[in-house]
């Protein structure tokens, strides 16, 4: 079965690498001819800049993460997996489509930084600024994009499980707790004092401290354990999930 298993992470990877590169066309392809089109319009380059490129990429690790789910779990189901290897099989995925999106992100980031002549900032740089370790870049995006890969598998599978209709009144129900009751909930149950602690402890795990230091180490360990969490969720349902067409 481990054999198996390595030939099925080995195909869910190849055939999904070359994906990557046509995201990378496409993205780069529409930023050009915007620029080329405002650069026209203006006269000039003065106006022509982007930012945080790697929205896109949230957006396709997004999309990976509900489209990892009904095709292959059906096409792995029907060849022998057990759910445990399935799961195994599409994390991995969700780690290495991270990882190099992360790595391409990050060239692509500093580079861009460098090299345009009215500046680029990318999502870690507009954050923590371009004076932090390289490395921590990649990390903290390639954190990142496998959270976003874990909370929207964890979606999907839980809207098989509990069906659309369900679904739809959990998801909307949800919705209004976070826009409307957690914000009076935090605005008028807690102190004044209770809501400064939140706000600063929410500061901290995003890595800016008290006295004015950045310490990456914390958002590290916030993707980690929240990415975690949504995983050992999905591998939970997963365990009884029946693909439901």
């Amino acid at each position: 079965m481990m054999k198996k298993l390595k030939s099925v992470i080995l195909y869910e990877c190849v055939t999904s690498f070359k994906y990557v590169w046509i995201f990378y066309a496409v993205v780069f392809a529409v930023v050009i001819l915007i620029s080329t089109v405002v650069g026209i319009s203006t006269g000039g380059v003065e106006l022509i800049g982007t930012n945080c490129l790697e929205v896109n990429s949230m957006v396709y690790v997004g999309i990976l993460g509900v489209l990892g789910f009904k095709e292959d779990f059906k096409m792995l189901i029907q060849n022998g997996f057990t759910r445990k290897y399935i799961f195994i099989a599409t994390f991995s995925l969700f780690a290495f489509i991270s990882a190099l999106l992360a790595l391409v992100d990050t060239i692509a980031g500093q580079l861009l930084h460098r090299l345009l002549a009215n500046g680029y900032d990318s999502l870690f740089g507009a954050a923590y600024g371009y004076g932090q370790p390289v490395i921590m870049n990649f990390v903290l995006l390639f954190l990142l994009y496998i959270t976003i890969c874990s909370v929207m598998y964890l979606g999907v599978l839980a809207v098989n499980r509990l069906g659309k209709r369900l679904s739809l009144v959990v998801g909307l129900a949800l919705l209004l707790v976070l826009v409307l009751l957690v914000p009076v909930v935090f605005r008028y149950g807690f102190s004044e004092s209770a809501r400064e602690d939140v706000v600063s402890f929410l500061e901290q795990s995003a890595g800016f401290m008290p006295d004015g230091r950045i310490s990456l180490i914390n958002p590290v360990l916030a993707f980690i354990l929240i990415s975690g969490v949504f995983a050992a969720g999905s591998y939970l349902i997963i365990r009884r999930t029946e693909l439901k067409v």
